[in-house]
């Protein structure tokens, strides 16, 4: 009998970075795992770059229940989404789950404002390490990193270990 299907939540709003949601997203459909794209509302959300994914359900209708993995993209997502209580919620309940957490370039906004980042180690954009000290954290310069359940890379150059990373905390859980 072979195991379930994993199912990834990639929450986003709009002005993502364009290859750090979509890189990702392919990675793990190649991986053979199901991924939803999750917004503040449902419909297209459009990056910084012109790039668009569809957010089919919104972040308020989402179960941490009903995912094995959260991706958070950079750019200026993050931003809008760390404004929204829903938004902090769902991630602070993803990352009390101890399921992998994933953050990349100014991803790790989102978990200052669910305040989840205090005794932490993450890696980021350069440009938010204060605001990472600030909550708590400590910060490295590192192409990717690994703190518990929570994986982060610093900038779409790191794409290619951050999508490995990714997919191999989904795909090797038991």
């Amino acid at each position: 009998m072979s195991a379930p299907a994993r199912r990834a939540a990639v929450i986003i709003a709009e002005n993502f970075e364009d290859s750090e949601a979509t890189s990702p997203i392919e990675a793990l459909q190649e991986a053979g795992v199901e991924v939803s794209v999750i917004g503040l509302e449902t419909g297209t959300v459009t990056g910084k770059k012109g790039a668009t994914v569809e957010a089919l359900t919104t972040i308020a209708d989402s179960d941490v229940d009903g995912f094995d993995l959260l991706v958070i993209p950079g750019g200026g997502a993050p931003e809008n989404l760390r404004i929204d209580d829903d938004a902090v919620e769902f991630t602070r309940r993803f990352v009390d789950s101890g399921k992998p957490v994933a953050s990349i370039c100014h991803g790790p906004q989102l978990l200052i404002s669910a305040k989840v980042l205090s005794g932490r180690t993450v890696t980021a954009v350069n440009r938010i390490r204060d605001d990472i000290v600030n909550a708590g954290a400590t910060y490295v310069d590192a192409e990717v990193h690994f703190d518990g359940n929570l994986i982060s890379s610093r900038t779409p150059d790191d794409l290619p270990a951050f999508n490995k990373a990714i997919v191999a905390a989904v795909t090797e859980q038991a």
